[in-house]
Formats: structure tokens, sequence, C-alpha cells
């Protein structure tokens, strides 16, 4: 308990002086945000994917259908966040529990992944 007492202080002043920029930060949590990863269905660059692809019958015919996580690099920042706090049933899990800072580091980090596909 002690050891806490000490470490709070220094981890509150460290705040402002990260060891990692934004951006890195971004990348972390874009690649690994407290749950499942962006990159898993929003691809390595954010531009969409196919998650899954299955087949329906209908009327004794086959459907394919196809499961895809959009291109996300071209959002607004609010429409993305938005999209993290869904409210509606939806393939993408909610992502209610990052913080603004964390949400605003994921977005910066998808931002920079469009600059450099230009």
């Amino acid at each position: 308990m002690r050891l806490l007492l000490f470490i709070m202080p220094l981890f509150l002043y460290a705040k402002e002086n990260w060891f990692i920029t934004k951006l890195e930060y971004g990348k972390m949590l874009y690649n690994n945000p407290r749950g499942i990863s962006c990159a898993k269905c929003h691809g390595k660059y954010a531009q969409g994917k196919i998650i899954s692809k299955y087949y329906i019958t209908k009327k004794n015919q086959k459907i394919l259908k196809i499961i895809k996580a959009p291109n996300i690099q071209n959002v607004s920042f609010e429409e993305f966040k938005k999209k993290l706090f869904h409210k509606y049933l939806s393939v993408m899990p909610k992502y209610d529990y990052l913080t603004n800072q964390e949400i605003s580091a994921i977005y910066l980090y998808i931002q920079s992944l469009s600059r450099k596909k230009k």
C-alpha cells in the first residue's frame, strides 16, 4: 500500500511526459485496445477487410453472404466515436470503456495511416 502511495504521484506527473508519443500510443491501442483489436477486422491500414463469408440457401439457391469491416480512414472524429459507443446490435463490439484520450490517440493513428497511403 505504501508503495502504491509513493508511485501514484509519479505516475500522475509522468502522464504529461509520456515515454511514447500519442501516435505510438494510438498504434498500440489500434492493435490491442484492451479488447478485440481494431486491426483484426479493419486491417493493418484501417482500409477494411472481409471478416467472414458464408452461404445461405433461399428457394434452393445458394447465396454468398460477406461480412466486411469498412474502411475507417476517412471518417470524421464524431462518426468514429459514435461507432465505438454504438447502441444497436452489430458485429462490431462496443468500446465504451475507452477514455477520450485513448479514442483520440487511436483516431490520430488511423489518420496517419491514410496520409501514408496518399
